[in-house]
């Protein structure tokens, strides 16, 4: 790879993690919380969103093309690079390598979740609140889903400053040190978001 095709790509797999997969992912959040107001209120919600106009057409192009190429470029990524936090264990280090390890993790994790779920709907399974209280009725299961939202809330977080200081929104030390709180404001927020969801199905 070319060190022009590599800067590219990187940049791609930086914006898709933001856009449209990370906002994807909030949304995720949100709609699976409205389990925390009970199974009616959760089946109204997914049903809402399982039946938008061209669901195929967002699921593929907006959701699962973008996720593809962010997931195995970031695998990518996360075998190439070279972490160095036993040598120089500075707080962006330890980050760098942690959003490289949640990366890893969220592949293995979202590929499970889409067969529990997407590919058992295809299969003419309901997708609905009694599938998703009888998946974390096991106590396997229930800590792979809270490791899997704790690793994609921070992966999002994290990625975000990534984001900002790759394309340059970010670039004095003063603005990238506010970003960092602010990412773990929203690290915190949404895992508070999704960690709810999960234990209203328990």
């Amino acid at each position: 790879m070319t060190k022009e095709t590599d800067f590219f790509a990187r940049r791609l797999h930086s914006l898709l993690g933001i856009i449209p997969v990370g906002l994807f992912l909030v949304q995720h959040l949100v709609i699976n919380h409205f389990a925390t107001r009970g199974a009616e209120s959760f089946n109204a919600a997914s049903n809402f969103m399982g039946n938008l106009p061209f669901v195929l057409f967002l699921e593929w192009f907006v959701i699962y093309i973008p996720l593809m190429f962010h997931a195995f470029y970031g695998v990518y990524i996360a075998f190439t690079a070279k972490n160095n936090v036993q040598r120089y264990g500075t707080f962006r280090n330890w980050m760098f390598m942690l959003q490289r390890i949640t990366g890893v993790i969220l592949v293995v994790f979202i590929a499970w979740h889409i067969y529990q779920t997407r590919i058992q709907k295809a299969l003419g399974v309901e997708v609905n609140y009694d599938m998703m209280a009888d998946i974390l009725a096991s106590p396997f299961m229930l800590v792979f889903y809270i490791v899997g939202v704790l690793a994609a809330t921070f992966h999002l977080s994290n990625g975000l400053w990534g984001f900002l200081t790759t394309w340059g929104f970010t670039q004095s030390p003063r603005s990238q040190k506010i970003v960092s709180y602010l990412t773990i404001i929203i690290f915190i927020v949404l895992s508070v978001i999704g960690l709810q969801a999960i234990f209203a199905f328990v």
